[in-house]
C-alpha cells in the first residue's frame, strides 16, 4: 500500500480559468518552483504522491487537477480538448505567477507540457487567448506518452497484452478465490485498481505501491479523440527549453516514443531507466530523482528570479 499523503501547505482554487481548478503546494515557499501535470487525461494529482515529495526538501512543488478530473470537477458537457487543457494551464501559469516557468509532466502530463511549449513558443506575441502565457523554461518529462498516434497505438496494444499475461491473470484469480470482497469491500476496490493498473508495471506485484486514482472516462476519450493522428514531432524543433526526459525500459508505451521527442527537440537529454515501467517514482527512485536534481542544478541559474 502507498504511504499517506501529508497535506499541502497551501492550496485553493484559480479564479482565472472557465472552471476552478484546485491546486495544491508543497515544499519551502521561495524555493524555485516546479509546476506538475499529472497523468491521464482525466485523472487528478493525487497518485503522484507522496513519492514525489522527494522533491519537496529542495523545491516548491505546485499540483493542481485538471479540468474535468479530481476536485477540478464541471457539470459542462462540452468536449474537453487538448486545447482546452492548454488553454487552462497558461491561465493558471498567469494566475499563480510561476515564471520563470519550469514543468515537471508525467506520462498524458509530459505530453501536456509538450503540447503547451509548442502552443506558447508559435503564439508569442499574439492575441489569442494563450498570448502572455510564457513558454517554458525547462522541462522535466517523466515517461511522457507519445508524441504522435502510431507510437500510441503500440502502446495499447502492448498494455492490453500485459493485462492478459500470465502473471495478471493469476493475481486476478488469486482474488477472486480470497473471498476478500465479503469480508473487506475496501480492501477487495483497492486489488480491483491494482490489477487495473499492473500492467504499467515491470513487476506487476508494485501496483500496490500505487496511490489509487479515478480517471473521468468522458475527458480522456475527449481528449484523446481530440488528438486522434496526431505527430508533434516537427513543431517540436522549435521548443528550446533545456529538457529530461526519463523513460522506463520496461514501459508500455515504447522507448522509442521518447527517442523520437529527444531527437526531435535540440536541448533534450534521455535517461532511460532500467528495470522500471511506466511509474518510475515508484519502480526506479534510486535512479530517478538524482537524475532530475542533478538536472534542475544544472539549469537552476535559467530561473533564477534577481
Amino acid at each position: 500500500m502507498s504511504a499517506p499523503i501529508p497535506p499541502p501547505r497551501s492550496c485553493g482554487f484559480t479564479t482565472s480559468t472557465p472552471v476552478p481548478l484546485y491546486w495544491a503546494a508543497y515544499g519551502p515557499a521561495g524555493a524555485p518552483t516546479l509546476l506538475v501535470l499529472h497523468g491521464g487525461p482525466g485523472a487528478h494529482h493525487d497518485y503522484m504522491l507522496p513519492q514525489m515529495l522527494e522533491l519537496a526538501s529542495d523545491y516548491a512543488l505546485i499540483f493542481y487537477d485538471q479540468r474535468g478530473g479530481g476536485r477540478s470537477v464541471t457539470s459542462e458537457r462540452s468536449p474537453i480538448t487538448w486545447r482546452t487543457h492548454v488553454g487552462d494551464l497558461s491561465l493558471l501559469v498567469r494566475e499563480l505567477g510561476l515564471t520563470p516557468l519550469s514543468l515537471l509532466g508525467f506520462s498524458w502530463g509530459g505530453l501536456l507540457a509538450l503540447l503547451y511549449a509548442v502552443v506558447t513558443s508559435a503564439t508569442a506575441g499574439d492575441d489569442d487567448d494563450d498570448a502572455g502565457a510564457p513558454p517554458p523554461s525547462r522541462m522535466v518529462l517523466l515517461d511522457p506518452a507519445s508524441a504522435a498516434g502510431d507510437l500510441r497505438s503500440q502502446f495499447e496494444q502492448e498494455f492490453a497484452r500485459r493485462q492478459q499475461s500470465a502473471e495478471v491473470q493469476a493475481m486476478r484469480a488469486e482474488l477472486a478465490a480470497s473471498g476478500l470482497r465479503e469480508r473487506d469491500h475496501d480492501a477487495y476496490r483497492q486489488r480491483l485498481f491494482e490489477l487495473s493498473v499492473a500492467g504499467y508495471f515491470a513487476e506487476p506485484q508494485r501496483a500496490r505501491e500505487l496511490t489509487p486514482f479515478r480517471v473521468t472516462g468522458r475527458v480522456q476519450q475527449s481528449v484523446w479523440e481530440s488528438l486522434d493522428g496526431f505527430d508533434l514531432t516537427r513543431q517540436l524543433r522549435a521548443v528550446r527549453a533545456p529538457t529530461l526526459i526519463v523513460h522506463g525500459e520496461a514501459d508500455p508505451i515504447p522507448v522509442a516514443s521518447s527517442q523520437a521527442i529527444a531527437q526531435a527537440m535540440p536541448n533534450a537529454k534521455l535517461v532511460t531507466l532500467p528495470g522500471s515501467g511506466h511509474v518510475p517514482y515508484v519502480e526506479a527512485a534510486d535512479a530517478l530523482f538524482p537524475a532530475i536534481r542533478a538536472f534542475l542544478a544544472e539549469t537552476d541559474h535559467l530561473v533564477r528570479k534577481e
